[in-house]
């Protein structure tokens, strides 16, 4: 390859400069970190510098900017090329210590790129193939925004760097397939198509004909040399030219110019003194480290500051929108619930007071929906091919489709992680609201995306319904036991499991005001009798718990439940009661909320002294810290739920036969006096 490095210089000589200093960098940083991935940088950096200098537009001074192009790169742990670019191109945090640190403690510059630590890093990306993914959610809130607020205001593209082991997970296939279908011709994947993986060659674990694959699934497929700058151009044109999604195979080299190239060894950490040397030889770059010449710097920054024009422009078009509109586009790109979602919250709560309706917490689910769109307008839903089991869509909303873009709703198909991971990508465009159902058992296949959603600080709301063994006949394959305890284990996660459609209502604005938490919702399949029957304008749920029925005597039980165990909560009450044992009932529909509220109000709720009994059709862990904990004790604790898988059978039998009943309750509280 010595020869063709000598070519490409001599060939493209400003490129050339400008691409070594991606490269030089990433060899650096990897180097003083003594860690990192240095192959990949090396490999993509022509790719990455024709896509940043002709095609990508953006502005440094402004990296929020609603209407710039949106660059992810899929390839996470490829992390200094992206952080490279964003120091050459002039985005102010990324300076030359922070490349310096790559890495270290308290360093922004961190293994993998991490959306909220660095100006012009869009979504987090290290878990392969989740960017790929990420990216439908972008490019299908690019159409969405653009139908609803014109060219002038939302016009632009999204671009994917993805690897071998971006486009082998199979994510990325329930992504492809969903950008095929939607037509998505705003989205540009170019494929690092290098043929090595850490264990080898990609040929020793997959015969795969990625664009084959790609085309299959409804793509525009090009190729281009991923090291001539003409031909990546070339590509980079037709492809915004094409009206469907375009994947570019950019036939690379790993490593490029290093003693590693073309092997699996370039994919990590190259640090040798004398190869590193042996490198920048070939390069032509006579430097030391972390030196970039000036010439080199300034023509990177210009490039930089080429965006400001174009943002200049849009802000004109946008300052010439009326006032009203002006302020509903900032409010949504803020992610602020719009100021009548109290009020529509607080009538419908008021009127399901006085009807008491029983109906299943997913049915209760779509009433508040129908009720929330209209007056969010900014809001997708979305159902992985169980809309009519969900219950997410309501009347007014629209399908989105090729024909349609100003539709609302997304028939995702069986397709969980590819849903979760394009409503995260849809949340970080920004301008959207996204939710989405599925079964909670299903939460597992959703599970890698709902992670990254708690892990970036995104809003979306998981609709979970056919929440326990509740669901009945389909049987243990479909009922969920440990999947509230999943969720409850993940940091900044809100799960709310409401008893009626009150609860559901106030769990609904709860998960609406959010604007850096992820919720969980758990919705029952079957129906529930109304628990609060007394209408009150303060949203209880956002307590996490509160006292639902007070004991009419000397207080000696608390009873907790969530969801469809507080009927049975309630009737186990009564039984207590009526045999002169004063009982409270605590319905704790979240966790989370109930763990942020301060000491005083927890202790009201939860007094030390009574025996506790927590009721629910899960297993036990994480009830302990209400049992056992907060004042509790373990002599004076029990739990009436799940400790084994579920069963087939109808829901009455199977809530029997597990034991999770009003006289089963009883029986614990009693043997605990």
């Amino acid at each position: 390859m010595a020869l063709d490095i000598q070519t490409l210089r001599a060939r493209h000589p400003d490129h050339w400069k400008r691409a070594c200093a991606i490269r030089t960098l990433t060899l650096d940083a990897v180097a003083a970190a003594n860690s990192g991935h240095s192959g990949m940088p090396m490999g993509m950096a022509d790719v990455a510098t024709v896509l940043f200098e002709k095609h990508l537009s953006f502005d440094p001074a402004a990296p929020r900017w609603p209407n710039r192009d949106r660059f992810i790169l899929s390839a996470g742990h490829g992390s200094m090329l992206i952080y490279s670019l964003l120091y050459l191109t002039g985005y102010a945090d990324m300076t030359l210590e922070q490349i310096k640190n790559f890495r270290q403690w308290g360093a922004i510059t961190a293994g993998h790129p991490e959306y909220g630590h660095v100006a012009g890093v869009e979504t987090t990306t290290g878990p392969l193939g989740q960017g790929i993914a990420n990216a439908v959610g972008f490019a299908m809130a690019e159409e969405n925004l653009r139908a609803r607020w014109g060219s002038k205001i939302m016009d632009h593209y999204t671009y994917v760097i993805a690897g071998d082991g971006c486009l082998m997970e199979g994510v990325s296939q329930e992504a492809i397939a969903l950008a095929g279908k939607q037509a998505l011709s705003r989205l540009i994947v170019l494929w690092d198509d290098n043929g090595i993986t850490i264990d080898g060659k990609v040929s020793i674990a997959d015969v795969t004909d990625q664009k084959a694959r790609f085309a299959a699934s409804g793509w525009n497929v090009l190729s281009c040399d991923g090291h001539d700058p003409e031909d990546i151009d070339r590509a980079l044109v037709a492809a915004k030219a094409s009206d469907k999604p375009t994947m570019i195979a950019c036939k690379t080299h790993i490593a490029l110019g290093h003693a590693a190239q073309d092997t699996s060894k370039g994919h990590g950490a190259l640090t040798d003194a004398a190869q590193m040397k042996a490198a920048k030889e070939a390069y032509g770059w006579d430097y030391a480290p972390f030196e970039i010449p000036a010439d080199v710097k300034s023509a990177w920054e210009a490039k930089g500051k080429r965006g400001a024009a174009a943002h200049a422009e849009w802000a004109a078009r946008l300052a010439a929108l009326s006032a009203a509109k002006q302020a509903e586009f900032a409010r949504i790109f803020a992610g602020e619930a719009p100021a009548k979602l109290g009020s529509a919250i607080r009538a419908l709560k008021k009127q399901a007071a006085a009807d008491a309706p029983k109906l299943a917490t997913r049915a209760a689910s779509e009433k508040v929906l129908g009720v929330v769109n209209p007056v969010m307008p900014e809001t997708m839903g979305g159902s992985a091919d169980l809309t009519g089991s969900n219950n997410t869509k309501t009347a007014d909303m629209g399908v989105f489709t090729p024909e349609d873009r100003k539709g609302r709703y997304v028939y995702y198909g069986i397709r969980e992680h590819g849903m979760a991971a394009a409503m995260n990508g849809m949340a970080l465009h920004g301008g959207v609201r996204p939710y989405g159902g599925t079964f909670m058992c299903f939460t597992d296949y959703a599970r890698p995306s709902m992670r990254l959603s708690a892990l970036m600080g995104v809003p979306v709301v998981y609709v979970m319904t056919h929440d326990s063994i509740g669901l009945g006949e389909d049987g243990p394959t479909h009922q969920p036991v440990e999947h509230l305890a999943i969720s409850r284990a993940t940091p900044n996660t809100l799960v709310i499991r409401p008893a009626d459609l009150v609860e559901t209502a106030e769990a609904w604005e709860v998960a609406l005001m959010q604007t850096s938490t992820p919720t969980v919702l758990a919705l029952s399949r079957q129906n529930l009798p109304a628990v609060r029957k007394t209408h009150v304008n303060q949203n209880l749920v956002s307590k996490g718990a509160y006292v639902l029925a007070e004991a009419t005597g000397k207080r000696q039980v608390i009873l907790m439940a969530t969801g469809s165990e507080v009927e049975i909560a309630l009737k186990a009450r009564d039984a207590l009661e009526a045999e002169g044992i004063g009982t409270r009932v605590v319905s704790m529909p979240s966790m989370e909320l109930f763990a942020q509220q301060d000491e005083a109000y927890r202790k009201r709720i939860l007094p030390g002294g009574p025996v506790r009994v927590a009721v629910e059709a899960g297993v036990r862990m994480g009830w302990d810290r209400w049992l056992l904990g907060e004042r509790g004790k373990e002599a004076k604790a029990g739990f009436v739920g799940m400790s084994s898988f579920g069963a087939s059978a109808p829901i009455d039998r199977l809530y029997k036969e597990f034991g999770i009943t009003a006289e089963n309750t009883v029986a614990v509280a009693k043997s605990l006096l």
